[in-house]
This record gives C-alpha cells, structure tokens and sequence, in this order.
C-alpha cells in the first residue's frame, strides 16, 4: 500500500486494522435491523449508520482492494455500484429492501473481501486503514448522497463537507444517529 511514513512509536502501530473496524461496523448494522424499523429513531440510525459506513469504506476499503487484491478493480466498482443502489434505497425510505441489501453487503466484505485484504495487505497497513477509516466515518454525511463522487479524491473532500451540512440538520432537528441514543 502507498500510505504517507508513520511516525516512530518504538514498536507496534496503535489501532485496530481496517478488518476489525469493518467487521464492528458490519455487527452494529446487522444488530440494528433486529430492533423494531418501524420505530423512527432506529430509522434514522440504520440510515446514518449505514451512510457513514458505506461513506469510510468508499474512502480506504476500495482502494485499498483496488491497490492490492489480483481483480480488485472489478471488485471495488461492483461494491460502488451497490453501495449507490443501497444509498437509494435508504433515501427512497425502503428499509426492507434496504435492510436486504446491508446483509447482502456484509456477507459480500465478510466472504470475499476481507480475506482477500488480510492475505495481501501487512498488517500494519491494515492498522493505519483503520485509523483512517474511524475518522472517516466520523466525519461521513449521517444521510444517503447516492449523487456525490464516490471515489478518492473528490469524496475525501466532499464527504466531510456534506457531513458537517448533515450534522447541522441532525442537531436542528434532534435526529437520533448513533445507536447509544437509542
């Protein structure tokens, strides 16, 4: 992987590898589609959820399976095309075909490209991914934009922008987005 020099830290890289944070994410999404959907706080959460994890690994998972998997180009741009159609769905407030196609896209990182990352990638690339990628989606939109760019680098400058636009709306209308608050 290209990534900028870490500073010295006389040992290992602190953090959790981009895996690890992936498969949270992925237990999290998984985890709210159980609770009651129609419940308009655990919309709102699934979609913002959803929106900042799909948001992160449009950012560093993609290109990182783009940099290092054999067939990676093919792989990224499938996961993109399904993202927006996700995104779509989330926007058309369709939870229950949105709610298929998160399970569809677990599965798809779970049983393809997680494995194939892990064996391509050193673990301490994998580590500085994470890093990158929980700021990331810190800083992602809490609603689906399906229209922005969807790949670097427009949308490592975009995103955060439209996240702080979104952000603004969520405090103004006390919309729930994260799971503590539910």
């Amino acid at each position: 992987m290209n990534l900028p020099p870490l500073p010295p830290t006389g040992g290992e890289t602190p953090g959790r590898s981009i895996v690890d944070i992936v498969n949270r994410q992925h237990r999290e999404l998984l985890a709210l589609l159980e609770l009651d959907r129609s419940d308009d706080k655990v919309k709102s959460v699934i979609v913002a959820a959803t929106s900042r994890h799909l948001c992160a690994e449009e950012q560093y998972l993609y290109p990182a399976i783009r940099a290092a998997v054999p067939g990676g180009e093919e792989l990224a741009d499938r996961e993109l095309a399904e993202d927006q159609a996700l995104l779509r769905l989330l926007g058309e407030d369709d939870l229950d075909s949105a709610a298929e196609a998160i399970r569809r896209h677990v599965a798809a990182d779970a049983e393809e490209l997680l494995p194939m990352l892990e064996q391509m990638v050193p673990s301490e690339d994998l580590v500085r991914l994470g890093n990158r990628m929980e700021t990331a989606a810190e800083a992602a939109p809490t609603r689906p934009h399906p229209a922005t760019p969807s790949t670097p680098p427009w949308n490592k400058v975009v995103d955060p922008l439209v996240g702080v636009v979104d952000k603004v709306r969520d405090v103004v209308t006390a919309r729930t987005t994260y799971t503590r608050d539910l």
